[in-house]
């Protein structure tokens, strides 16, 4: 599919002027990817606003052992949800798939705003709706991160990721904030009415997006299993995919739990107050914003992109030790920025690669295959915190999960033919998977 002409017609003109700079390529001559950029920012702010408005409204009404079936019960449906509907996404229009995807969570999060309008509270009938909006964002959030790499040159590719990676810090930091004073504005009501504005606003702009190619193949229940389990298995047989998946599967169950609920249990050992779980939250974001929009391109012009990719990992881990070992809330602060930056950079060095090299009608399959090793991971990852917090002190076992993440890291070493992989050029890397390996790409 190609990219529509360029038009900046509607484009606001300090958008345009911020697109136009010359490390985003030009994007401001596509305004495609300027509509997709935009609707996949207020889908994060939706989504990481009810991420945080639903444990809010079902620990209120319904106590920690709600809480807990709720989380627990949610993750599992997750785990199942993820890969049964990636066969859908590679035999769809990508761009329908966001819009339907879409339509579906607004409908859903306006309902969970009538029932508290109403003051309902069933933990059933909330799991049903959160099962169903698990099921929506399986089908839109593989979409729009496969659809980049249909509607965006490849040369431009990189930067466009870039610029979804600043976009994602942004989101990350304005989301949970968003949601919290919607919280404290509106209540639980208030909130979700937000987020399902956030999701009304993500599906016009991604009304217009232009359509993608799809295989012409017969559809059913059979060729359903078939696709399904052609794309676990291709995931397997390349053997470049297989490391990588097991790399990022080892780190994560020790990255996960140093960058997510590690934060407040070493905010609270400081001793300090509540907004400072905000404030680290925020510096961690900002380390993200300033990774995407200098790092990388900065690092892999002078080193690389392997040297990078496994530096900027191995740095991240010695970060998030750091943050462990930390006695003040400076050096805390300093240590979430130096590992957002080293999170932002590395994840996108071999990004625009990974998404090239994947033949297009099997990137949402190949997708869902890593997100459900990343769910077994980040269960994992927690469940070996807590055992370890019983006999060991924050800061120990916060040092040790960084380090542990380092070491990880270094698998990637091992991994067949990565380092020949990232030297290559992007001209040279479409389809590069189904090249040189034919026979696991029918």
């Amino acid at each position: 599919m190609g990219v529509a002409p360029p038009h900046n017609g509607g484009m606001p003109p300090r958008l345009r002027r911020l697109l136009a700079h010359p490390s985003l390529g030009g994007l401001a001559d596509q305004p495609v990817l300027c509509r997709l950029l935009m609707a996949d920012f207020l889908v994060l702010l939706a989504e990481l606003g009810l991420a945080v408005v639903m444990p809010w409204w079902v620990h209120a009404c319904g106590g920690a052992s709600a809480l807990a079936i709720f989380g627990v019960a949610l993750a599992l449906a997750g785990f199942v949800i993820a890969p049964a509907v990636s066969p859908f996404g590679d035999r769809l229009c990508k761009s329908r798939q966001i819009r339907r995807g879409l339509a579906g969570l607004c409908v859903l999060t306006w309902g969970l705003a009538a029932l508290s309008w109403a003051g309902v509270f069933s933990l059933a009938v909330l799991f049903g709706l959160a099962i169903a909006q698990a099921a929506a964002a399986s089908i839109v959030d593989p979409a729009r991160d496969a659809v980049l790499a249909e509607l965006v040159p490849p040369a431009q590719l990189p930067q466009a990721l870039r610029l979804r990676k600043t976009a994602h810090a942004l989101g990350g930091m304005f989301g949970p904030l968003l949601a919290g004073g919607a919280l404290g504005v509106g209540g639980v009501t208030g909130a979700l009415c937000v987020c399902a504005a956030l999701l009304m606003a993500a599906l016009l702009a991604a009304w217009q997006l232009p359509g993608t190619a799809v295989p012409e193949k017969p559809r059913g229940a059979a060729q359903w299993w078939r696709d399904l389990r052609a794309g676990l298995a291709a995931k397997w047989r390349v053997p470049m995919e297989r490391g990588w998946t097991l790399v990022n599967f080892v780190v994560w169950i020790f990255q996960g739990p140093a960058v997510g609920m590690l934060i407040p249990i070493k905010v609270q050992a400081l001793g300090l107050p509540g907004p400072w779980l905000g404030f680290g939250l925020g510096a961690m974001s900002l380390g993200v914003l300033l990774g995407s929009l200098f790092g990388s391109q900065w690092l892999v012009q002078r080193f690389g992109r392997y040297r990078v990719r496994l530096g900027l990992g191995g740095l991240e881990g010695l970060a998030l030790a750091a943050v462990g070992w930390a006695g003040s809330p400076a050096l805390l602060l300093a240590g979430l920025t130096a590992a957002g930056f080293c999170n932002a950079a590395m994840s996108l060095v071999g990004a625009t690669h990974r998404a090239l090299a994947v033949p297009r009608d099997y990137r949402i399959r190949l997708s869902a295959a890593g997100a459900m090793t990343t769910r077994i991971a980040g269960a994992i990852g927690p469940a070996l915190v807590g055992l370890a917090l019983a006999r060991f002190s924050v800061a120990a076992v916060y040092v040790a999960w960084g380090l542990l993440m380092t070491v990880s890291v270094l698998g990637f070493l091992a991994v067949p033919r990565l380092k020949e992989f990232l030297s290559l050029g992007h001209d040279d890397i479409v389809d590069w998977y189904r090249v040189q390996y034919p026979g696991v790409f029918r």
